[in-house]
């Protein structure tokens, strides 16, 4: 397992792009903050889908990472979503990640998503990542 200093690091140099938050990592486990602004929201104001299954993705990732190491070159060849209810548009995103099988070249995990303080999620999704050798 990494600590959060090594994932912040691995991300701002691999994935410049990235903006989220890691506020936990556990065995065959992560949670990861999203900050949610106004680039974010759809009409109706609601956090867009798109968005959603971004931070899903990230969660995935960052709990593979932090369970095999830094494999920059794993990637995710399935993610499905079922959205649950609308997010609060005026609330951070927050997914919890918890792995189901880690294999030698695929791993399974599933994404609960939630709008920040709220009891009931918003989204779940499960991802598979494929793993190179």
């Amino acid at each position: 397992m990494l600590d959060k200093e090594q994932l912040d690091e691995f991300f701002k140099t691999e994935f410049p792009q990235a903006d989220f938050i890691i506020q936990e990592l556990g065995k065959r486990s992560a949670v990861v903050k999203k900050e949610i602004g106004h680039q974010h929201l759809r009409p109706g104001g609601t956090v867009s889908g798109p968005t959603m299954m971004e931070v899903a993705d990230t969660a995935l990732y960052v709990a593979i990472l932090n369970e095999i190491g830094l494999v920059s070159l794993a990637v995710t060849t399935n993610l499905n979503i079922n959205f649950l209810r609308k997010p609060a548009a005026n609330k951070d995103i927050i997914g919890e990640c918890r792995l189901i099988k880690v294999g030698k070249s695929l791993i399974v995990g599933d994404v609960f998503l939630y709008s920040e303080g709220m009891a009931e999620p918003i989204a779940h999704a499960t991802g598979t990542y494929s793993v190179p050798h």
